[in-house]
């Protein structure tokens, strides 16, 4: 018999959902006169009614630029802004905040350590590693660098089930790779990579390792420390945050030895028409005035985050996506793109061989909301032989009665076209 402790326990980390859904107004809307069911989550999560109200009293009581202001109301922005920075320290236990660095997002963060440290560091004949799930701002950026350097870019191929090969990463593995930089959860597939085994690979031959995390900080337990990485990208607004918002962790000697992403303001210690000395980490990489309102409510998205518990979190959104696996697999026409054996919550799918953008449209007729395309991962896309796919995304705060909806909705769907 079940201890009455355990029961308790159990209960106490069950999910409150309707409770969860009020604190997000905008999934109590109809669109095309069908209640909303939001399954873009990958693209971009809703934001709590905390981090609205943050939002709100940033520029009704605060609104003041910072760190070079004297009186009050500078004082107490300041404040809040270098919480969220102490905040997401322990978010993804940093071993300092001066190690965590604002942005405008994962594709910034990428751009900074692309110009700064790879210009730096990576010369002609060097090479760096990406995958072939990689979304366009983890391969773009590369290649502009390696065509400015003469450096060669090398990248890890991807099974039928949308797992990385890590046998053919072991071998591009050389001791004249200087980076390697892959997504710790694709976008568009939903596969959970090994960075923690990849990390260690790379270090053994003194290569350093950047970790795009944008689909992984919401879903997954993350710690810098634990995983080794040399820097880890995400943003704000894949994690219930607002927009505009993003984070780049690196490790202190090398954002040292790192030149400066921008100049202007804050991110300089003395200028003189002479010479221009630099400031501190992590105001070196921060020039200009940054977004301050949207940092500070994202210190409100990241205690939702911790008051629910990424485990829970988890247990939740891995039940909605095995409930709309085993539900659509059984649509006939219906192919899954990306069955690998540990995923976060992303469903993608063909279906009837159909142009994903016609099936999103139709799904849109009644009030279900995914992404269609390429996802920003043509070079994968390519890999499968497909223009792109329907891609729904969950998140803590989709139910299953909205995954019945998206089966019945994609089930009409496919009998319109047989």
């Amino acid at each position: 018999m079940q201890d009455l402790a355990d029961i308790t326990d159990q209960k106490r980390k069950e999910l409150d959902l309707a409770q969860i859904r009020r604190k997000f107004p905008v999934l109590d809307q109809k669109v095309n006169g069908k209640p909303l069911a939001y399954f873009d989550n990958a693209a971009t999560t809703q934001k709590p009614d905390q981090v609205i109200e943050a939002l709100k009293h940033y520029y009704e009581n605060d609104n003041s630029n910072i760190h070079r202001g004297a009186h009050t109301l500078a004082s107490r922005a300041t404040e809040r802004f270098e919480k969220t920075r102490n905040s997401l320290k322990s978010f993804i236990n940093a071993p300092s905040a001066e190690e965590v660095i604002f942005t405008k997002g994962t594709t910034d963060s990428i751009n900074l350590v692309a110009s700064t440290f790879g210009k730096k560091f990576i010369k002609a004949g060097d090479e760096v590693i990406i995958s072939t799930m990689e979304h366009h701002s983890n391969i773009v950026p590369w290649q502009m660098l390696c065509e400015e350097n003469d450096a060669h870019l090398k990248i890890i191929p991807v099974s039928d089930s949308g797992e990385l090969d890590l046998q053919a990463y072991k071998q591009l593995l050389s001791a004249k790779t200087r980076l390697v930089a892959v997504v710790h959860a694709s976008n568009a597939l939903g596969t959970i990579n090994p960075v923690k085994t990849m990390i260690d690979l790379a270090h053994e031959q003194g290569a350093k390792f950047l970790v795009d995390g944008a689909q992984s900080a919401a879903h997954l337990n993350v710690d810098v420390q634990e995983l080794d990485c040399d820097f880890f990208a995400f943003s704000a607004h894949k994690m219930y945050g607002p927009t505009g918002v993003g984070v780049l962790y690196g490790k202190r000697e090398l954002l040292e030895w790192m030149p400066p992403y921008q100049g202007g303001g804050e991110m300089i210690h003395e200028v003189t028409f002479a010479k221009t000395t630099y400031n501190e980490i992590p105001y070196k990489f921060e020039a200009g005035t940054p977004n301050i309102a949207d940092v500070i409510a994202f210190d409100a998205a990241l205690a939702f985050i911790n008051d629910l518990g990424k485990d829970a979190i988890r247990n939740q959104e891995t039940k909605l996506l095995n409930h709309a696996f085993d539900s659509c697999a059984a649509i006939k026409g219906f192919v899954p793109v990306g069955t690998a054996r540990d995923k976060v919550s992303v469903l993608s799918f063909t279906i009837n061989n159909m142009h994903s953008f016609d099936v999103g449209m139709m799904l849109d007729a009644s009030g279900i909301a995914v992404r269609t395309g390429h996802h920003c991962t043509q070079p994968l896309m390519n890999r499968f032989g497909i223009e792109g796919t329907v891609r729904a995304s969950f998140a803590v705060y989709n139910t299953i009665e909205e995954i019945d909806r998206l089966y019945e909705s994609l089930a009409r769907i496919a009998k319109r076209k047989n």
